[in-house]
């Protein structure tokens, strides 16, 4: 059996307010497929200001999006190659 090492890079931008991040992924597949997400973060305005956290934050929620954007996907291309109905695979 032939093992094959294969990599992907996921690019991550962020803006920020006083108040409130946003985060962009975008993931580029070997196929040339791209999957996008996009994540937020608030900041109380009670808590210190935190960039890094509300970063970390939105960051987090654009990657859980990005995985079940990856697995939606994954779950399409079984059917379309399968000719049939699958389950879901969503965690």
């Amino acid at each position: 059996m032939m093992h094959a090492a294969v990599g992907w890079h996921v690019e991550m931008e962020f803006e920020e307010d006083d108040q409130h991040t946003r985060a962009a992924a975008l993931l580029r597949l070997p196929d040339g497929s791209e999957v996008r997400s996009h994540g937020r973060a608030s900041r109380h305005t009670t808590d210190n200001n935190q960039p890094r956290v509300g970063e970390e934050i939105a960051g987090a929620r654009a990657l859980n999006e990005l995985a079940l954007e990856l697995l939606d996907k994954a779950h399409t291309e079984i059917d379309q190659n399968s000719g049939r109905t699958s389950h879901p695979i969503h965690v």
